[in-house]
């Protein structure tokens, strides 16, 4: 399941961009090269994976709006064969700053059905072992 889609690229950055951005053939064909976008789709999901593996258990089902939009941020920028725009780079920038507070806690995502990863602890334990220090086994400490 990926977080953003053709058709969200397209709705957002206008059809002559994905174009410019995708077409990379030879003969320049004048449509939207699916195959270099759904790449760069598993790439974005695998960026955004990795820095919300360690909070949220994986693959996110919903997909919060904001992680939509961090998506959408960071695949057009590597849709970038050379360098993008300052806007592109400013929002890709912006969108990993976010990953990074979501990891660290310091955002927290909000949908519901999005549930924190858990760490399988499920509270404090207490083991009541023999003590390793008792006067038979200080024989000659003492």
């Amino acid at each position: 399941m990926s977080y953003a889609s053709l058709q969200m690229l397209t709705k957002r950055f206008g059809e002559r961009v994905l174009i410019q951005l995708t077409d990379r053939a030879e003969v320049a064909a004048g449509e939207i090269d699916t195959s270099v976008v759904d790449q760069e789709l598993v790439n974005t999901d695998a960026v955004i994976n990795g820095y919300l593996g360690n909070r949220y258990r994986l693959p996110l089902d919903p997909v919060p709006e904001q992680v939509t939009d961090l998506a959408l941020s960071i695949a057009i920028y590597k849709l970038h064969v050379y360098a993008p725009d300052e806007k592109i780079k400013a929002d890709y920038q912006d969108a990993l700053r976010m990953l990074r507070d979501i990891s660290d806690g310091k955002v927290k995502l909000d949908a519901a059905g999005v549930e924190p990863a858990s760490s399988g602890a499920s509270g404090v334990q207490f083991i009541d072992r023999e003590r390793p220090l008792s006067p038979e086994s200080m024989t000659g400490f003492i």
